[in-house]
Parts: structure tokens; sequence; C-alpha cells
């Protein structure tokens, strides 16, 4: 019996994720907070090189949230989504990642070696659909693998956050990774929680195996797990401190500048705090 309660049973996900859905998944605060988290492992999952920008690419980037992590990180990133709703959101809010409109289940349009990491919040599992009758989720899955494979550099590490419905739909979606080349495989977050337990898939692209990542709070000591839980937590409004400096603004027009696009000139006034008036 399926849940309701699940996005992709109410409708595709270019229906689903409306003006509506969208502007209401990048307001609600505890919404920004899981995407930050879940985006802030992902990225530590990539096991990228400390201290050199990577090109990343963000599938089912949405609104921008885990982008703005990546941007953070001092990465670069490209996004693909197939709401326009939700791309329409990010625009505005100016993030930092160029964005394109795409379904994810045509293949990813890249020259090959491009990426040298792919991260995906919450997105993986739409692709398990059959949302029309022409869709096929093993051909699609395995179309969406084969081209991401290709347009990533050899070594580098593709980390999906995913909830599958069923063992059933988790065996689907790393089958047709591995048929597609990829080698790796599943990473748990605190399995034995309800609410903290997290899946990822993390593939790894090339002839080289390295060791599967330990899933937190496998194995640790309960020190740990809460350490690790609050360190999430603190680096996220520590973030959203950060933003509202002078600084940060600075340093946001210096990258838009460099992509080439038109930033204001700053001003006296720039990253003042307004009084509220009531």
């Amino acid at each position: 019996m399926t849940s309701k309660r699940r996005p992709e049973h109410q409708a595709p996900p270019e229906i689903f994720y409306n003006e509506e859905e969208a502007m209401k998944y990048t307001t609600n605060s505890r919404m920004i907070e899981i995407q930050s988290e879940m985006s802030e492992r992902a990225i530590e999952l990539l096991n990228l090189p400390e201290g050199t920008p990577c090109l990343i690419l963000d599938v089912g980037c949405g609104s921008g949230l885990s982008g703005e992590c990546l941007t953070e990180h001092g990465h670069e990133w490209f996004g693909m989504d197939i709401s326009a709703a939700m791309l329409n959101v990010a625009r505005e809010r100016e993030i930092d990642g160029d964005v394109v409109l795409a379904d994810a289940g045509q293949g990813v349009s890249f020259r090959p070696g491009t990426f040298d990491g792919v991260i995906s919040i919450s997105a993986l599992q739409w692709l398990c659909n059959a949302d029309k009758k022409y869709h096929k989720p093993q051909k699609r899955l395995y179309t969406f693998f084969s081209t991401l494979y290709a347009s990533m550099k050899n070594g580098s590490r593709a980390v999906f956050q995913i909830y599958p419905e069923n063992p059933q739909q988790l065996e689907l979606i790393t089958t047709q990774s591995v048929r597609a080349g990829f080698g790796g495989g599943v990473v748990v977050d605190y399995p034995n929680s309800t609410k903290a337990k997290k899946i990822f898939l993390c593939l790894f692209c090339g002839n080289q195996t390295p060791t599967l990542p330990q899933g937190l709070g496998t194995g640790e000591s309960s020190q740990h797990v809460k350490y690790t839980q609050e360190r999430s937590q603190n680096s996220f409004h520590k973030r959203q401190s950060i933003k509202k400096s002078r600084d940060w603004i600075a340093e946001k027009k210096e990258r838009r500048k460099r992509q080439g696009k038109s930033v204001r000139p700053n001003t006296k006034y720039t990253g003042r705090k307004r009084k509220t008036h009531f």
C-alpha cells in the first residue's frame, strides 16, 4: 500500500512543484534547515580535495538551497531541475550557480569529464515513477546514470540523498547505477532512528574502488552522534548570520562579477541592517 503523503504520488514533479509549492519550500525555515544539513553531509561524502575549487553538478537543484552550500565551500556549480517554478525562484534569489530546465530521466547533456562531483538532494526517487505512458523507470534510470557517468571525471563521486519507498525501489536504483558503470553503495546515517535516518547513495566513477564511507550513528558512541547533530545545527545558524554581513555581500558581488553578471555598486548602505518600523 502506497502512501498518498509522498509528493511523488500526488503529481509529476514539474506539476507538484508549482509556484506556490516552490515558494513554500524556499521560505519554510525547517525545510531550509533540513535541506542544508543533508547538503552538507552530501558534500562531506564527496570527499573533495581541501582548498581546491571544484565544478559540481546539482541534480534536482530546485530553488538553489543545496547550491548555496556548495558556494559557501568555495565550489562552482551547475544545477538542473524539471520544475520551472523552482528555477524561477532560484533566479529571483540570485544564486551563484547556473541552472537549466531539464528532465534527468532523459539524460545529462554535458561534455565528457566535465564535473568533479555530483550531488542530489531528495530528487532521485522521482525517476522510479511512470508519470507518463511512455515512461519506463528502469530505462529512465539507466539513461540518467549512463550519461551522468560520462559527464564525470575519472575518480570523482556522485552522492544522492534519497527517500526510497521500499527495498525494491532502492534495489532498482542501485542496479541501474551499477549497470551504467558506477561502483559504490548505500550509506545510511542513524539507521536506528526514525526521524534522523537518512539514506545516501554514494557512487564512484572510474576503475578505482575506494572504501565506502561509514554512516553516522553506526558503531559510534552516543556522545559522538550528539556532537554531529549539534554541529550541523550550529553550522546552519552560523551561515545564516554570515549572510547578513557586509563582507558576505561583497564576496557575492565579486563572484557574480567574475561570472559576467551585472551587480550594483557598493555604497555606505550596503549590508547595513535596517530598522524595523511598527
